[in-house]
C-alpha cells in the first residue's frame, strides 16, 4: 500500500469501521451513531515526519492549520477537494502541500488571502499551476499591488482573482465557505473565512493571541474599528466554533475560542484608552516608548513588540 493511501486510511478507516459497526448494533439510534463518528473523526492526527519544522494538524472537521514562519495557514481536505487559507512563504507551503498531498490525491479548488501582507501571501506563487480561484477582499489586492511596486517584487507575486466587498460565499465539497468583511481593522482588506459545516473560523491577523499586534496605519488600520469587527465576530460566531489566529505569542495557541477574542479586543481597548490618556498628559511618542513595557489593563501582553501599538495609536488619535 502506498504511503498516502496508508495515512488516508489511518485517518479514515477507524472512523467509518466504527460507524458500520455501531450502525448494525444501533439502527435505531441513529443520531447516536452519527455523533459518535463524528467525535472519532474529530480525533484524526496528521502524521507527520519526525523533526519537522512545522506544526500541522486537524482542528474540527475536516479542517486543520499550519504553521512554521508566518501568519498561520487554515486547510480542508474532503474527498479529492482542497481549500486553503493564506500561504506563508514559498518553503513553507511547499511543506504544507507536500503533507497534504501524502492525505489525498486532489485538486486545489480554493485558495483565500484573509490579506495582503507578505508573511501571509509570499507563498502564493506556489500555487500558480494548482489553482483557478485565489480570492481576496478588494482592498487587499489594492495593498498588495502597491506594496509589491514599492518593494519591486513584483514578479513574485500572484494576486487574487476573485474579489469582494462585504461577503463572498461558495462551496467546496460538501463544505460551505463563506467570506465576511466587517471593516478596518488590522488592515482595510481583512477577510474573515468561515468553515461553515465545520464551524471553523480563520482570523488571519484580527487576533494575535496574547502578541503585541502589528497595526497596519499604512494600510488603513483602525484600531476604533478593530474593537468594533470583533464584537461583529463575538455575536456571529456560537460557542462552538474553533478560530485560527494568524499569530500567537510563545507559549500561546494559535487556535482558540471566544475568550481569546474577548482578551485580545480588551488589549485594544486598553490601548486606545492609554492612548488617550498618555496624549491629554503630554507625553510625546518617544518618551511613551522610553517608559512602556505593558498596557494598563492587559497585563498578557508582553514582550517585544509593544513599540508598534504605541506608534499606531499615537497615529490614529493624531
Amino acid at each position: 500500500m502506498k504511503r498516502r493511501q496508508a495515512i488516508k486510511s489511518t485517518a479514515y478507516g477507524s472512523a467509518y469501521a466504527l460507524f458500520f459497526a455501531q450502525l448494525v448494533a444501533c439502527k435505531s439510534n441513529r443520531e447516536s451513531v452519527e455523533s459518535i463518528v463524528k467525535e472519532e473523526i474529530l480525533k484524526r492526527k496528521v502524521m507527520l515526519p519526525e523533526n519537522t519544522p512545522y506544526t500541522m494538524d486537524f482542528l474540527q472537521g475536516n479542517v486543520g492549520f499550519f504553521t512554521e514562519r508566518g501568519g498561520t495557514i487554515g486547510w480542508m481536505i474532503e474527498d479529492g477537494h482542497t481549500a486553503i487559507v493564506d500561504t506563508q512563504f514559498p518553503d513553507q507551503s511547499h511543506h504544507l502541500l507536500d503533507q497534504l498531498n501524502s492525505m489525498q490525491d486532489g485538486h486545489i479548488d480554493l485558495l483565500i488571502n484573509t490579506h495582503h501582507h507578505g508573511d501571509h501571501t509570499a507563498g502564493n506563487i506556489v500555487y500558480k499551476n494548482l489553482t483557478d480561484r485565489i480570492v481576496a477582499h478588494e482592498n487587499s489586492k489594492t495593498n498588495q499591488l502597491a506594496n509589491a511596486k514599492k518593494n519591486g517584487n513584483e514578479d513574485k507575486q500572484l494576486y487574487p482573482n476573485e474579489l469582494f466587498k462585504d461577503i463572498w460565499t461558495t462551496k467546496v465539497g460538501s463544505e460551505t465557505i463563506t467570506l465576511d468583511y466587517f471593516g478596518a481593522a488590522h488592515t482595510d482588506g481583512d477577510a474573515i473565512t468561515h468553515f461553515e459545516n465545520a464551524n471553523v473560523v480563520h482570523m488571519g491577523d484580527l487576533i494575535f493571541n496574547r502578541r503585541f499586534p502589528y497595526i497596519d496605519m499604512s494600510a488603513g488600520a483602525s484600531i476604533s474599528n478593530w474593537i468594533n469587527v470583533l464584537d461583529k465576530v463575538l455575536n456571529k460566531f456560537d460557542v462552538k466554533t474553533k478560530f485560527i489566529f494568524g499569530h500567537s505569542d510563545n507559549g500561546f495557541d494559535v487556535t482558540g475560542g471566544k475568550e481569546d477574542i474577548k482578551a485580545f479586543q480588551n488589549y485594544l481597548s486598553r490601548l486606545l484608552i492609554f492612548g488617550e490618556q498618555s496624549i491629554k498628559s503630554g507625553i510625546t511618542l518617544d518618551e511613551l516608548r522610553m517608559s512602556t513595557t505593558e498596557i494598563p489593563g492587559a497585563p498578557e501582553w508582553k514582550g517585544k513588540g509593544i513599540e508598534r501599538s504605541l506608534e499606531a495609536v499615537y497615529t490614529e488619535l493624531g
